[in-house]
Order: structure tokens, then C-alpha cells, then sequence
């Protein structure tokens, strides 16, 4: 149209979809070859019933614009190149299977529900034994572990002695014990026997310790292993607590021994201040030397009446 021109045109020029109307189809319009739009694609237009499962596509022929393709059958007739997909070879097959039932072969009645509780009322009872069983052998596990230990004492027991324990107190009553008379004696030290309660042979008993440089030497023979010790000494003292050097094995053990005034005696009396004290030193197996002195700075003021050991580290 030019402009100012409102003259009609040809339907295929003012609609291009003409073809589809009654008016268009009059005046001549055509459907576009191929797809509308698309000049090259392919017209997969077909007839109800024609495409066939498992075969070549046909061509067809497609019927004039406005005109219904003729169908190969009857009305309500199935089209004969229409079959059922399981028809076909290779085809699905749409046979029914039986799905296995339970129950020994009574079909579609479910799973055996019996023989399930049955096995599982087992099971239960497997566990029950099994825990029964593992508590009886545990209790008699404790009770074996009971016997085998059998040395610790509880508040219903009384602790029995072993027999290791009776070597052992033989052994402490074996160990050396020496007087006051059988010790060897340096610097000022003398013998006595003025003063009573000494418990050594005689009565008697180191004094005048109470010098420097004086001392009581013992060598202990017969020690029966390596090991620690317990020495014991009885002495007196009074007033004011004492102290002097232990040496053992020619080394000096701790700072002092302690020879306190364990029975608080005040006036004087040597005889009320028999006591003892004791020293934990380390022994080597056999002869040993063991020294009491008094050296700068000590307090010697003290009667000595024995010397003994003990196996280990004791108090009495």
C-alpha cells in the first residue's frame, strides 16, 4: 500500500496467517511451505494413527488444507498399523508375575508374621542367657582375684601374718646389736657406770662425750643385703635436747642425729633420761662402719648405753 491508501491487499500480504481463516482460504492464501518461519525444517505433520511402533516412518501424504486425511479404517475401526507396544518385537512383556508371597505358598498374604515373632522372642532369649552367663563368670572372676591377693586385710579381717613376714621379723631379731663396753672409743670418751637405768651388760655406758673430738665407733658385721636400715641408740640426756654427727661408711648422714630430751627430765638426774632415737641410713651388704661424734657445734651432753638395727625404715 502507498501511503494515504487504505485499499485492501492480499490476505497472504496483510495476515500471514490467512491461510488458517475461512476468508483467507476464499481469497487464495496458501500455508507457507515447510514450517511457517522456518524455510528448511520438516513438516512432521501426521494423520491420527499413522506413526507405527518398531518400523520405518512411511511417507504420507498429507491432505489438502481444509480436507480430513482419510483414515485407513472404519469409524471406531482401529487403525491397522496400530498396535500395542508389548505386541511388538521387543516389545515389554505385560504378563502379570506373582510376587512371591510368604507363608510357604499361600500367595499375596503377606509376610509370615509367626515365624518373625518366633525369631525375634530368640533372640531375646539368646541375649538374657548370654548376660546371665557373663554375670555368673564375672562374680567368679572377683571371687578368684579375692583368693589370689588375699593379703590385704579388710574391717572384717584381721591381717595374717605371712610367711615372708616371719622371715622378715627373724631376720630383724638376727641383726647386730652392740653395748657401750664393745664400742671403740676416741678422743674423751670413757666408760661408766655411776649413773643407773644403762640396760648394757654391766650397767655401763659411754660418758664425757660432751668434748669435741670425742666419738663411739661401731663396725657392724653380718649386714644380710643392700639396702635400708633402721639404727636405734639408747642414751640419757637432760634439760636442753642434744645432737651430734652420725658418719656412716666414712660420709656424714643428714645434718645431725636428733638426741632429744624425749622425757622432759629438768632437775639433773641422768637416771630419769634413758630414752632412744634413730637414724634411716642406706647399709651395703656385709661389714659397715658406723660413727657418733661430737663435732664443732654439736650438743654432746649425753650418756650412750647401746647401738642396734633394724631391716628398713622403722621407729621401734
Amino acid at each position: 500500500m502507498t501511503p494515504g491508501n487504505n485499499g485492501a491487499s492480499t490476505p497472504e500480504d496483510d495476515d500471514p496467517f490467512g491461510y488458517l481463516y475461512a476468508d483467507g482460504q476464499a481469497n487464495g492464501a496458501q500455508p507457507p511451505s515447510g514450517g511457517y518461519g522456518y524455510p528448511n525444517s520438516v513438516n512432521r505433520v501426521r494423520a491420527v494413527g499413522t506413526r507405527q511402533y518398531g518400523q520405518q516412518p512411511q511417507n504420507t501424504q498429507t491432505a489438502p488444507y481444509g480436507q480430513v486425511p482419510q483414515q485407513q479404517g472404519g469409524y471406531n475401526q482401529p487403525n491397522a498399523h496400530y498396535a500395542a507396544p508389548e505386541t511388538l518385537p521387543g516389545g515389554a512383556p505385560t504378563a502379570q508375575q506373582q510376587v512371591p508371597g510368604g507363608g510357604g505358598g499361600r500367595g499375596g498374604r503377606g509376610p509370615n508374621t509367626k515365624g518373625l515373632l518366633i525369631g525375634a522372642i530368640a533372640v531375646v532369649a539368646a541375649v538374657v542367657i548370654g548376660i546371665g552367663v557373663a554375670m555368673l563368670g564375672g562374680d567368679k572372676d572377683q571371687n578368684d582375684s579375692g583368693d589370689q591377693a588375699g593379703t590385704t586385710p579388710t574391717q572384717s579381717q584381721e591381717p595374717k601374718p605371712s610367711p615372708s613376714s616371719s622371715k622378715s621379723g627373724a631376720a630383724q631379731e638376727e641383726l647386730p646389736k652392740i653395748d657401750a663396753k664393745a664400742l671403740r672409743l676416741g678422743g674423751g670418751a670413757a666408760l661408766a657406770q655411776d649413773v643407773k637405768g644403762a640396760q648394757s651388760d654391766g650397767g655401763i655406758y659411754v660418758g664425757n662425750l660432751n668434748q669435741v673430738g670425742s666419738s663411739v665407733t661401731w663396725t657392724v658385721n653380718g649386714v644380710p643385703k643392700d639396702g635400708a636400715y633402721t639404727v636405734f641408740a639408747r642414751y640419757s640426756t637432760v634439760d636442753e635436747d642434744q645432737e651430734m654427727t652420725l658418719t656412716v661408711n666414712g660420709k656424714p648422714f643428714g645434718n645431725k642425729l636428733n638426741l632429744g630430751n624425749f622425757t622432759h627430765t629438768s632437775d639433773g638426774d641422768f637416771t630419769k633420761g634413758w630414752t632412744k632415737t634413730y637414724a634411716w641410713p642406706t647399709l651395703n651388704k656385709g661389714t659397715n662402719t658406723i660413727t657418733l661424734s661430737c663435732e664443732e657445734g654439736d650438743k654432746c651432753n649425753v650418756l650412750l648405753d647401746q647401738l642396734w638395727l633394724k631391716a628398713g625404715q622403722v621407729k621401734d
